[in-house]
Formats: C-alpha cells, structure tokens, sequence
C-alpha cells in the first residue's frame, strides 16, 4: 500500500472543522484506501475504534442503507454519547438523497464528516445546493510520479527508469501489482468500462456505446491540442457517424464528470479573463490512453504536457491555457492570487524550439514567476532572460 501522505496531511488540516470533508476523483484512484490510511492514523492518535464509522456503498453488506431516512437511522444509534465521531461513508453517490443524511449528521455537531464520490454531477449539483459554505472538496487523482517512486524506494532503479515505467504503465494505485503487461491491460479495461457503465450509462439514456467509444478515442488522440465540439462532430460525421453538437457536448460532459477528463479552459492574460471557447481536454491516467490508442513515440510531447497539468492540479493549482496576443502558453497556474506560467516541452536543444517556448513567455510583462518544463538533463535549472528552465523529472519529485 502506497502512503498518499498529501492527501492525508490535507485532511488533517481540516479535521474537527465543523465542514464535511468531500473527496473527489475517478473510480479507483485509491479514495478507499485513503479512507482506510487516515483511520489508521486517527487511531495511532488515539482516537477509539467505537468512534470510528466506515462504509463502503458498494459492499452489498450496507446495501439496506442505500436509503437516506435508513442510513441517518442506523448512524444515529451508533452515536451514543457526545465525543467526537469520525464518520467515512465512502461512494456516496449510491444513496438516495445523502446530502440530507451527512447535513443532519453535521448539525448534531460531534460527527467528523468524510465523504466520497466518483461523480462530479452529483458532488457539484447537490452539495452546492444543499450545503453551501458547509463543505470542502479534496480533488483526489490517482499516483503522482512521487508516490509512485515511493514504492520503488528499496529497489535499484533510478528516476529516469521509473519514469518510463510511469508513462509505459499506468498511474492507478493497484496497478502496480502487475507484473505482467497483458494482466495489466485487462486490469486497464476493466476500469474504462467501469467508468462508461457506472457513471456514464446512469447519467445518458439510449447510450450509443459506439460513439461514446469513438469519441472517447478522439480525445485520447487529441490531448494537448485545442477542440472544439464542432470539430470532433466534424470529424465524427466524415467518420460515417450521424452526430450533432448537443449530442456530442452531453457525451462530452459525462466524460468530465466522471472525472476520467479534464476540460481546461482559456485565459486571457492581458485581460485576464477566461474565454469560453476552444478548450483542450487531459486524461487521467496515460496508461488507459495508452491501450487504446497504442504506444506512440512522436506522442511524447503531448503525454509530458498531460503529467505537467495533472500535477498542477495536484498541487492544488487553478489551470487554464494561456492565450496572450495570438501566442499560447501551455499553462497559466493560479494560486492565492499568485500566477505562475509554464511552457512544457520534450526538449529545447533545438534553437528554434527554444525561441519559439522563450517567444510566448516573454511577451508577458508582469513580474510573475516563468517556467519552462522539459526532459532535458543539460542546462537543467538555469534562467533564460529571467525564465527558469526545469527538468521535468526534478519538478515532480518536489
């Protein structure tokens, strides 16, 4: 078991707070095991086992209170004097109607709330409603490349090994347990279709299975790159396919809220405003894009990009695409007020390459902090006109 110590700290700082502490991310991102980490910790902090209540929705076992009025009742009983409980109901979409549960459950004012879900939708449309300003979402993905070189720390293998192996297999926490790369991509589909049966055929009547893959695919294939709906119905129409627009934006949206994809939108740094067309669109995981789509060399550039983006996030960062005078920067982070932009590139010992990352940032005049991210091992760590160049492998392991 791999220690998500990040996650773990972050909700430390939120414990005892009277907010209920919501985490997020796609299926089998590791939101259970996270749950099972932090009891052990409460323990280890003396915190009583009869104090502790955990259930996981999708364990027939608690299937009887997949009903909230049942659910309020059976946690109610177990809450029999007036020490602090540290309550973890883990899928929580499976209940009908749970924002009632954990708000009355709040209000009691000696329940310690942790829930988690694997669906946007429902996190977004019905905490906000109901329990606005009573809350805090944890954006939880699956292993950063830190995490995943923490379970290699006692073996012979050095960074840039791992990180071939990284981008070569997948980021899912168990994935780590196979050894071999056909068990491993079954284990990888089975988590695709998981997410499209689950979560995407309970949110779309009359699913086309075949389109959603098609699109699916076109996205896989179009990381880093701007999209529009337009143009993937454009593309799926010469494919043979009848699609319109608003068919395509549905399936689009169930993508995101399912959090298998990432839409980033568009910020105008001179006028700082976000623009609201012409998005791109990140995975996940790079190792499900991977079985889909094949192993692609020439890709290499665009899979960095998605790490960068997904890392940013991890940190907690508010990413968009940077659009200043007809240039483009890869990645505006926003933090606290504080900006921080980024280009990533495969590599910049090609002189044109470099004037053209150099050109975008510095067309930016304000003072805040630029970067360059590339896999080059020389001239790591050095400035240019005042952008600091990183290595991409030393700024994961921060």
């Amino acid at each position: 078991m791999i220690a998500r110590i990040d996650y773990i700290n972050y909700l430390n700082k939120f414990k005892d707070m009277p907010l209920i502490k919501v985490i997020s991310g796609v299926r089998r991102c590791g939101k259970s095991t996270l749950f099972l980490q932090y009891i052990e910790h409460l323990k280890s902090n003396n915190i009583d086992d009869d104090h502790i209540i955990f259930i996981n929705f999708e364990d027939l076992e608690y299937e009887e209170y997949t009903n909230y009025k049942t659910l309020y009742n059976y946690l109610n009983k177990r809450i029999i004097d007036s020490k602090k409980y540290y309550i973890f109901l883990d899928e929580i979409q499976n209940v009908e109607k749970y924002e009632k549960t954990v708000d009355s459950l709040l209000v009691k004012g000696n329940c310690d709330i942790y829930i988690t879900g694997s669906n946007a939708y429902m996190l977004s449309s019905e905490l906000s409603t109901l329990l606005s300003g009573r809350y805090i979402e944890i954006k939880m993905f699956p292993l950063s490349f830190k995490e995943y070189v923490s379970y290699y720390k006692d073996v012979n293998n050095n960074y840039e090994d791992l990180f071939n192996k990284y981008i070569n297999s997948s980021s899912y926490p168990f994935s780590i347990n196979f050894k071999e790369k056909n068990l491993l991509n079954k284990y990888l589909e089975d988590i695709y279709n998981s997410i499209i049966i689950k979560d995407i055929s309970l949110r779309i009547k009359k699913l086309d299975i075949s389109l959603l893959h098609r699109i699916v695919k076109f996205m896989f294939d179009s990381i880093g790159s701007i999209l529009s709906i337009n143009n993937i119905a454009n593309k799926l129409t010469s494919d043979g396919y009848k699609v319109d627009n608003k068919t395509v934006s549905k399936y689009i949206e169930v993508l995101i809220e399912s959090m298998f994809f990432y839409k980033v939108e568009r910020y105008d740094v001179k006028g700082k405003n976000i623009l609201s067309s012409l998005e791109k669109y990140y995975v996940v995981d790079i190792g499900i894009r991977q079985i889909k789509l094949g192993r692609n060399y020439t890709d290499l550039g665009h899979i960095i990009e998605n790490i960068v983006y997904l890392e940013l996030m991890r940190r907690n960062y508010n990413v968009y695409i940077g659009y200043f005078t007809n240039a483009e920067i890869d990645f505006v982070a926003i933090k606290n007020g504080e900006i921080e932009y980024y280009q990533v590139c495969l590599s910049l010992l090609n002189e044109e390459v470099l004037k053209r990352e150099v050109k975008s940032l510095k067309m930016i005049n304000d003072n805040y902090p630029k970067y360059i991210i590339s896999m080059d091992k020389v001239g790591t760590n050095y400035n240019i006109d005042g952008i600091k160049h990183i290595n991409l492998i030393d700024w994961l392991m921060r």
